[in-house]
């Protein structure tokens, strides 16, 4: 009898643990769970750091990222090199704009864009300095004075890779350019886009799926071994 009280007690201590790390993994996470924010704000940071006003980052801008994205089709060879595609300009107000919920009228000109893809996930500040800065013409986009507003998307994250990394510019007024229907963008799975103050899981959403499953596996060989199952 003791030494089945002596294991129940252990096993209540267990999953009090269990559930206290599942709690901090599952908590309530602010928006830099957003890896196209986290993108954004690295971008900012750098244009600070040079002495540059930090842009303006547009919902309906980013969701236009996104849809860019998407006209890949998954294809990361289309992404730079010899067979390097981008998609048409009239795919913006033809199809980007209405996936988007964005008023087609409210398009203004796209003054830069940075665009990556691999095969491995990496957080967002390795894939800004080291996928997207590739040379001086991506300092000279980075640092460009046209800009005033910006948009990022990370597609592949919800869905595996390949992973593409998108960051478009514009000139436009934050108030008036890339405006929303109803004021919110409409979502768009899998992918993150920024400005929404929209959580998005990432990669990381795969490990808190992983997590869950060896969290119970875990309370299971627990109770088996406090009840000798």
């Amino acid at each position: 009898m003791a030494n089945k009280l002596q294991r129940l007690l252990l096993c209540l201590a267990v999953i009090c643990i269990h559930l206290l790390a599942a709690s901090a993994v599952n908590a309530p996470s602010k928006v830099t769970d957003n890896p196209a924010d986290q993108l954004v704000a690295a971008l900012n940071n750098n244009r600070s750091a040079h002495h540059l006003p930090a842009l303006y980052d547009n919902p309906g801008l980013a969701c236009i990222a996104l849809q860019y994205i998407k006209a890949y089709q998954g294809n990361c060879d289309a992404v730079g090199g010899p067979h390097a595609k981008k998609p048409e300009d009239s795919a913006f107000a033809e199809t980007f704009a209405p996936n988007c919920g964005v008023q087609p009228s409210s398009l203004t000109q796209i003054t830069g864009r940075f665009l990556g893809c691999q095969s491995k996930y990496v957080a967002p500040d390795i894939a800004f300095s080291q996928l997207l800065m590739k040379n001086s013409k991506s300092l000279d986009i980075l640092y460009s004075k046209n800009h005033t507003e910006v948009g990022a998307a990370v597609s592949g994250s919800d869905g595996g890779a390949p992973y593409f990394w998108c960051v478009l510019f514009s000139n436009g007024k934050s108030n008036s350019s890339f405006t929303l229907e109803g004021g919110v963008a409409k979502v768009s799975k899998p992918g993150c886009f920024s400005g929404a103050g929209d959580v998005c899981n990432s990669a990381k959403g795969r490990f808190q799926s992983d997590h869950f499953w060896s969290w119970l596996i875990g309370i299971l060989a627990v109770f088996g071994f406090a009840f000798g199952l």
